[in-house]
């Protein structure tokens, strides 16, 4: 169970990832925008993480409060949630 956990945060992290720079990109060049809503929906999917670290290094809505404090939130939650989740065995990665 452990690894299917494992394999999907690393997956939905990387999509987070992803469509933050894209979005970056599409904005620098004006073009059409990933919707703010599809950018939360992945951070709050497990996302956040990737988020975050395409937030800070792509320089990319941190302006924009909603994320500067939600996505860091976000992934203040999911660790927690994740730490205890393992801490009451509940995950495993063995």
């Amino acid at each position: 169970m452990g690894k299917v956990v494992l394999i999907y945060l690393l997956t939905v992290n990387a999509a987070a990832f992803l469509m933050m720079f894209l979005d970056k990109r599409f904005a620098v060049h004006g073009q059409w925008r990933i919707p703010e809503k599809t950018l939360f929906l992945l951070a709050v999917l497990g996302g956040s993480l990737g988020g975050c670290l395409a937030m800070r290094l792509f320089h990319h809505k941190t302006r924009h409060r909603s994320f500067a404090v939600g996505f860091p939130l976000l992934l203040v939650v999911q660790a927690v949630a994740l730490i205890l989740l393992i801490h009451f065995g509940y995950l495993q990665w063995t």
